[in-house]
């Protein structure tokens, strides 16, 4: 870009995709916030506040957390009647703990007070609807700031980003993203930011079509790759089995809006070679956590809002290795406060320090949402990350995709689609070893499909639970 450019034009350079004579994608658009006044101003603060010490963040989160409060209390119809009916002030809920104070807000309460969730002091121009993924079910309505919440998104991101050395200015692949627009056409890439972005869909990517995407990586030469856990698992599974090389130039691979199982970090990091970077959040804008190059353990960022971990009890977690719900407050979203949310998702507790230096709270590991764990005949519950698929990429190489699905007690169901050499006794080792690793907890039951059906983002999901799961459940 020539030096004389104004910042005008240098915005709408990124607005409009010169590599498709188009509006680019929604992730482009937001990709051109990082040039933005509030983009700008989140993320030098939070090169900042990743230095700070415990007391410091501590002190940054009361005075965000009682001013977020006053806001709730003043402009938001539902927390003016939750307030007043538990006989409480905003000056009451002054420190973390105070938090204990109030109820929990969940997905069910949200859907039936959603208009008296909305701030009334933001004008409608403002607002931007979103809604969550509906992997829990129906998906989730709620507003955000427009502009802002994307830009103060793109911050967060970035800190992370810095920390592995990836950079948007770098090549890149972003595999992910909604079933291709052109899907008539059987046209699974495209070009954006210049050149820089390779966008592939992943609603292509089958047996026949894999070979396409690698050699388009290949040419392309992308420093880092964003993707969902599922999808850059099947690529690496499909080039470990053909004998491919891996990518030379790919330094990093993101894996985000999905659980990364331990099976997957393990595959990817074997076969790539290079670091992992698992990101957890959520569309409601309120919890914000990474691993770092240090470990794999998650750091909160308390800027982005307090998270808590409660038993089932709904008591503070705090014990080395206890497990908890996530239940959180964010800071991020005025617009739709989510205050003392309960997010469904597991975790695991630790009271530990990263190698890192950074003093942000940490979880030892997530275990996924309700929907992420399977239940045994004697109603045992266990979560799915303890290898159900590691097991099956361990005992064969002649399966393309499997997608296990429960709805009874202790049967699970294996949908497999077939490799070009898969035979019967690909099926008697599955079924054996199935039954010397889970004796009688399971009945197996194989079925052969020609697809296993993905999500409008384009998600291979390889669990889905259909049994009422509940938090207690899980924690007891």
């Amino acid at each position: 870009m020539k030096k004389n450019h104004s910042f005008l034009e240098y915005l709408k350079a990124f607005i409009y995709d010169q590599t498709t004579k188009r509006l680019p994608i929604s992730f482009d658009a937001v990709v051109m916030l990082l040039y933005s006044k509030d983009f700008r101003k989140k993320y030098n603060f939070l090169k900042k506040s990743q230095q700070w010490t415990q007391e410091q963040l501590k002190i940054y989160q009361e005075e965000k957390l009682s001013n977020f409060i006053t806001h709730a209390y003043k402009n938001v119809e539902y927390y003016k009647r939750l307030f007043d009916r538990f006989d409480l002030k905003p000056q009451d809920i002054s420190s973390i703990e105070d938090l204990q104070k109030l109820p929990f807000l969940t997905k069910e309460l949200v859907k039936e007070n959603f208009k008296g969730l909305i701030a009334k002091n933001f004008p409608k121009y403002k607002l931007r609807y979103l809604t969550t993924g509906g992997s829990t079910g129906t998906p989730l309505g709620f507003y955000v700031e427009k502009g802002k919440w994307d830009a103060e998104e793109i911050a967060f991101n970035k800190i992370i980003f810095d920390r592995f050395g990836c950079n948007f200015n770098d090549k890149y692949v972003l595999l992910r993203g909604y079933l291709s627009k052109y899907k008539q056409k059987e046209k699974f890439w495209e070009y954006s930011l210049f050149g820089r972005c390779l966008i592939l869909f992943p609603y292509f990517m089958d047996g026949k079509n894999i070979p396409k995407y690698i050699k388009k990586i290949r040419r392309f030469k992308p420093k880092f790759i964003i993707t969902f856990p599922s999808i850059i698992s099947i690529l690496a599974e499909f080039m470990r089995k053909k004998n491919l090389k891996p990518f030379k130039t790919v330094k990093t691979i993101i894996c985000c809006s999905e659980l990364l199982y331990n099976w997957q970090r393990g595959l990817l990091e074997d076969f790539f070679q290079c670091k992992i970077v698992d990101i957890y959040g959520h569309a409601e804008s309120a919890v914000f956590a990474a691993t770092c190059e240090k470990s794999n353990y998650f750091h909160i960022f308390p800027e982005y809002g307090i998270v808590e971990l409660i038993d089932k009890d709904g008591k503070p977690v705090t014990k080395e290795g206890e497990k908890g719900e996530i239940v959180v407050t964010g800071f991020r979203n005025p617009i739709f406060p989510f205050i003392r949310y309960r997010t469904g998702d597991i975790a695991i507790n630790t009271n530990h320090k990263c190698e890192c230096g950074k003093n942000y709270p940490l979880f030892k590991k997530i275990e996924g949402r309700i929907q992420d764990f399977v239940v045994t005949k004697n109603k045992k519950i266990i979560p799915i990350t303890t290898g159900f698929y590691g097991f099956i990429a361990k005992n064969t190489q002649n399966v393309d995709k499997v997608q296990l699905n429960q709805d009874s007690l202790g049967i699970l169901i294996l949908n497999i689609v077939k490799g070009k050499n898969y035979t019967v006794d690909d099926e008697v080792k599955i079924k054996n070893n199935f039954q010397k690793k889970y004796g009688n907890d399971f009945n197996l039951i194989i079925q052969y499909v020609d697809k296993i059906q993905e999500s409008r983002w384009g998600r291979h999901k390889f669990f889905i639970q259909k049994l009422p799961i509940s938090i207690e459940d899980i924690l007891n």
